[in-house]
Parts: structure tokens; sequence; C-alpha cells
């Protein structure tokens, strides 16, 4: 098993026993709760008598059924607004702090921790959540949990856990033109597959990763989940130091930065560090990364060709097949053409300001194709305001963009933002399963930021190489 890796580190210092059926019992640092994992576990706490042991420790924020067009109350949606209401219910009860769209700073989960500055270096952070992962990219160690595990934390601050092995993905070398984090992990989990790392922890290192800024980091943690790992970190460094010292918490609590800095540093990898297993891959080689299937592995560069299903290994043969009539293309084709009528710009993977940034300049001046509807949902009321104060909504808008509020939107089709029918949507997100974006017809093709706006500006799956970037003012 690995030593003395930051996943070995942070471990045992949150470790409070091992239990009798041989998992360990840690503590945990931060618990992130929304509108819809959470409701179960409040009423099981609520027949058992139980209240919530540590409310300080805990943060809500709305964000999967949040609508993104008209946020008035009553939502629209009935089963919206319930989960609404007894989310309110919920924290208001346990006194816990409760980020809601009328506090300016409601957004999706992941992307309102790091922005208040309470994810941080060395914790352990839990959410009912699959893409809790994200957080991992300042080398906290990041976990989704489900209904039961929820209780567990809401009850007692602990969660039961079997420790798993670290796999080291040494990604070096520079990025070229128009690739960014997106590409790396949408290549990692092309190459290790959608189990590769069933068993694993993912370490993401090298001088690609370390060139990263903090959204490129969180954006590949974030989809550890999708190549199977239980989570995935990137040692903190001065990248991470000076993006956490501009938060809110430690612009007004400076002495806790001074205080926790050493900490943070002591928790990195050592330079000995043992792990399970190692990958290496050279970032210089990559192009924009695009899927065209029904998986996040199922990628491949934009002019490379399709594969035959029957090239592919056994256990992934059939799966091909099935993808390759659903998306409806053929072996030795490239997506590069490749029709879309939805462009999706959004989600916990890929909806901070410097993805927004990115995009408007590939948008900038262009027009969206005739027959694209095209979105843009910032993942933060903070985002959005930043965005907007920039001048990135005119921009967008402009371009002939629908700006919407906050939330998840169309990464998972809880709320009305949803393919219909058979539409094949140019997508930020993280997951292209069939029925994800809300219609079981609907197609999905995963691509990073400037990728999406190049396909809302040509109506198809292109090369932002292509297109000539415009500086912002």
């Amino acid at each position: 098993m690995s030593q003395g890796t930051l996943y070995d580190k942070v471990w045992d210092r949150h470790k409070v026993t091992t239990l009798p059926n041989g998992q360990d019992q840690l503590f945990v640092g931060l618990h992130l709760i929304h509108e819809v994992t959470s409701p179960q576990a409040f009423g099981m706490l609520r027949e058992r008598d139980i209240e919530v042991a540590r409310p300080d420790l805990t943060l809500a924020t709305v964000d999967h059924i949040v609508p993104t067009a008209d946020q008035s109350r009553p939502y629209g949606d009935d089963a919206a607004e319930n989960m609404m209401s007894e989310l309110e219910e919920n924290v208001r009860d346990a006194g816990i702090d409760f980020l809601d769209p009328t506090s300016g700073e409601q957004g999706i989960v992941h992307v309102v921790g790091p922005e208040q500055g309470l994810t941080q270096p060395g914790k352990t952070i839990v959410c009912g959540d699959s893409h809790t992962s994200t957080h991992g990219a300042f080398g906290a160690l990041a976990f989704g949990i489900g209904t039961s595990q929820i209780r567990d934390v809401l009850a007692t601050q602990t969660i039961a856990m079997e420790k798993q092995k670290v796999r080291k993905i040494q990604v070096d070398g520079e990025l070229g033109e128009g690739v960014e984090a997106k590409d790396i992990i949408l290549e990692i989990i092309r190459r290790l597959g959608t189990e590769g790392g069933v068993g694993y922890v993912y370490e993401y290192a090298g001088e690609a990763i370390e060139n990263l800024d903090m959204e490129g980091r969180m954006s590949i943690c974030n989809m550890s989940i999708e190549g199977g790992a239980r989570a995935g970190y990137v040692n903190p460094d001065e990248t991470t130091f000076e993006w956490l010292e501009q938060t809110d918490y430690f612009q007004d609590h400076p002495e806790k930065f001074d205080e926790l800095k050493p900490y943070w540093e002591s928790i990195s990898s050592d330079a000995d560090a043992e792990y399970d297993d190692v990958v290496r891959i050279d970032a210089s080689e990559l192009d924009p990364v695009v899927t065209w299937g029904t998986t996040p592995g199922q990628g491949i560069g934009i002019h490379d060709p399709i594969p035959a299903p029957e090239d592919l290994a056994d256990d992934k043969v059939d799966t091909a097949k099935r993808a390759q009539d659903h998306m409806r293309v053929e072996p030795g084709e490239t997506m590069d053409g490749y029709d879309i009528d939805v462009a999706f710009l959004g989600s916990c993977t890929n909806a901070r300001l410097p993805d927004l940034r990115r995009a408007a300049r590939i948008v900038k001046g262009r027009q969206v194709a005739d027959d694209v509807r095209a979105f843009v949902v910032p993942g933060s009321q903070r985002v959005q305001r930043q965005a907007e104060e920039e001048g990135l909504k005119d921009i967008f808008e402009a371009a002939g963009f629908d700006w919407r509020n906050a939330g998840c939107s169309m990464c998972l089709g809880m709320n009305e933002d949803q393919l219909e029918g058979d539409e094949a949507c140019a997508s930020s997100s993280n997951r292209n399963f069939v029925g994800r974006q809300g219609s079981k017809d609907g197609r999905t093709v995963l691509m990073n930021p400037r990728m999406v706006a190049a396909a809302a500006i040509t109506g198809e799956v292109s090369d932002v190489r292509d297109l000539e970037e415009v500086q912002l003012a």
C-alpha cells in the first residue's frame, strides 16, 4: 500500500478508530449538503430524535432543482418547490448556514465551497453528490456519499470508509493551443477506462498539472469519479495558497491563513512517497478531446477516427455498438463536423469565471448558428455577478446565447433545462449518459468550454483552434 502520500497523511490525521468490520472511522472537516440527497437523512434523524452534531461544519446550498430562468417562488415545478421548502426547514431547525438564492452566494455546491474559502488543504470533505472529488484540487480528501452516510455525518460528524490504493497520474509537458484541463481528464478516462480507478484515489501531478490555475485543477478532480476513482487530489502549492488567501474567509481571518499554511505545506506527498501505481501522460501530445459515445471514457481527439467496436476489448464491444447507434456515428468517422442542436456552457466541471472568459474570447463578435439553442449557466451567483461586471454577459447575449441564473441546469436535467427529443448537445458538463440531460433520445458530446463556444458558433463539433480568439476588454 501507498506510504507518505497526501492521502495517507490526511487519512491518518482524521482517523478516529478502526471499526470491527475493518473500516476506519474518519472525522469530517466539512459537510456540504443540497436539496436532493439530504431530506431523507434529516428525516431519519427526526425519527430518532437526534440533532445535527456540528452545524458549524455544515454548509447548505440549492443547485440541482433550482430554476435558472425564473427563480421566483413558488417554483413552477411542484417537486422542486417541495424539495426547496424541505431544505429550508431542515437547515433552519438545525442552525446550518444556507446559501439560498436570496443570499447572493447561492450556486453549485462544488463551486460555492471553494469560493467561500471553506474548501482547504488537508480537510476531509463529504457531500451527497458524486462530484465532491472536485474539492481535491485544494489538497483535500473529498468524497461523494449516499443518504445513509449523510445521516451518519449529520449525527456524528464522522464516516466509516475503507482505505483505497493511490495511483499517481503524472502529466508532464505543456498543453498546446486550445487544449485545457478538461482535455487532460477526458484523456485520462479514455486511457484508463471508466472503471480503471476502482479501488484507487488519483493523485494528479506533473508539470502540466502544476501549471494549471485552481479552476483547471478543480475540473480535473471533478471528473475523477467518472474514471472510477473514489477521489482525486492535487498537492497544494503556492497557486493554492494564493487563491485561498483571496477568499472571504481568509480576508476576514488573515491570522488563520498564517496559522494553517504550515499544516497545508506539511501534508503534501513526500518526494520519496510510495504509490500503488504510476501512469504517465505527455500533455504536449494532446488535442482537444470530445466524446463520441455515451460514457466519458468514449472519447477521442477531435480529428481522430471513431474506433470500430471489434477493435476494442471484448467487454467494451457491445457498449460501443449501442453507443454508436445512439449517437448515430460510424467507425472511422471523426467527430469534427458532427451537427449539434444545443450548446451548454455550465456545470460543476466548467462554469467558473475563467471558463466563461475563455469561451467569451471565442464568442465575441460572432453569432450562434441558426437553429442552435445556446445556454450559459454560471456556477454561482458570485461568478454570475463578476462575469456581468466584466461584460461577459453582454458578449454572450450579443452572440445569441441565453444567459441564465446559477444552478446545475442542463448537466442533469432535474429542472426545466433539458434536451428535447433527439437533440444533440455540445456540453461542458461531466456525463454523457443516455437520458442524462433530460431526454432518453438526447445525445451529449462532452468537450472543453472553448470547444462548446466553437460548436455554438459553427453549429457543429469543431476544432476551436480554427477560430481566432478575440481579446476581451
